[in-house]
């Protein structure tokens, strides 16, 4: 009779029991999003826990969601919320979302450095892929004081950025970056390449700058070292560059489409055509190609240039400066012909 009554009453307990298991399973222990792929949460310095609730719901399931703010209720989440960028696979469920996200373990992003005419362009296209505000990164790189601690001054700054892929998380801060930026840019500098910007009579900065005039010349980078041997033979003899990217750079109009006698009386240390050898600093982060063609030049006896009259985005190269001319005039026509102004 007793064992009867017993089992009556274990029935119901293991059925409640069950009910509880299911309940928490629902809510904790299936998958968090409502996606059939990767979703990405960002929780930044001034969110709250309502506000992360607030992004949540967008990816969450509803009990999902409702799960995660029972944790977070009983973990005293709102006293611990970690800001970073968080992957939300298909599959994931609450408690492992809740543990993610409270214990900061973000998924970090590849940041390719683009290359920028201008530090405000730099520090806008940054802050639209970190949690960094662009106005902080352009006063950092306006600043000399800060400049001078990594080594450059608010000319020369543009050249510690090279324009590789880097693994980052979304929510590092401005110091960490730069000297990210610092670490990646020695590594670039390889003992070779050093090596080959000193048989040049360059410094790394240097080179950066001569690359960045290279770089607005031409985006084809097959020609680039063409380009690199004509103007480190105008540097050897002591001509004047005549780049008219830096004329672009000095008035800070890069619409610009011909360069007029009236735009290379501007009065800039960027001028090129005023001034005698390199400018303060790069005029745009360097790409790349356009360092290594500054590094590997071609060694040839051309001093002149003049883009071709058919638009290919290559040059004429010549000798004299009578050649020079006839390749202009051809050119001068081109644009003429095609309305160009």
């Amino acid at each position: 009779m007793k064992r009867s009554k017993a089992k009556l009453y274990l029935i119901p307990a293991l059925l409640c029991l069950a009910g509880v298991a299911a309940i928490g399973y629902f809510y904790f222990f299936t998958a968090f999003s409502s996606h059939a792929d990767k979703q990405y949460v960002y929780i930044d310095n001034d969110d709250t826990a309502d506000s992360v609730y607030i992004k949540l719901k967008s990816v969450a399931t509803s009990h999902a969601l409702t799960g995660f703010r029972t944790l977070a209720r009983h973990f005293d989440y709102n006293e611990n919320i970690r800001p970073g960028r968080y992957a939300i696979e298909p599959s994931i469920s609450t408690i492992d979302v809740f543990r993610m996200i409270r214990n900061g373990r973000q998924e970090p992003l590849m940041l390719t450095i683009p290359e920028s005419r201008t530090m405000p362009q730099l520090a806008a296209r940054l802050s639209a892929k970190l949690m960094l505000d662009s106005a902080c990164i352009v006063k950092i790189l306006k600043s000399n004081d800060y400049c001078q601690k990594l080594g450059y001054d608010t000319a020369t700054i543009a050249s510690l950025f090279v324009p590789n892929t880097y693994e980052v998380y979304w929510n590092t801060d401005i110091d960490k970056f730069m000297q990210r930026m610092v670490k990646e840019h020695d590594a670039f500098w390889t003992t070779e390449r050093r090596q080959k910007a000193s048989r040049l009579g360059l410094s790394p900065e240097q080179v950066c700058t001569l690359a960045s005039i290279i770089d607005e010349e031409t985006a084809n980078n097959g020609e680039k070292p063409m380009i690199a041997g004509m103007y480190l033979n105008r540097l050897k003899v002591g001509m004047p560059l005549q780049a008219d990217p830096t004329v672009k750079f000095a008035l800070q109009d890069f619409s610009l489409k011909r360069i007029y006698h009236n735009h290379l009386t501007v009065n800039s240390p960027y001028n090129t055509y005023k001034n005698i050898g390199l400018p303060p600093g790069p005029i745009k982060v360097a790409s790349i190609q356009g360092i290594d063609a500054v590094l590997n030049r071609v060694q040839h006896n051309y001093l002149y240039m003049c883009a071709k009259e058919d638009f290919s985005g290559t040059h004429n190269f010549a000798v004299s400066y009578q050649e020079h001319l006839k390749n202009a005039a051809r050119y001068s026509e081109a644009l003429n012909q095609r309305g160009i102004k």
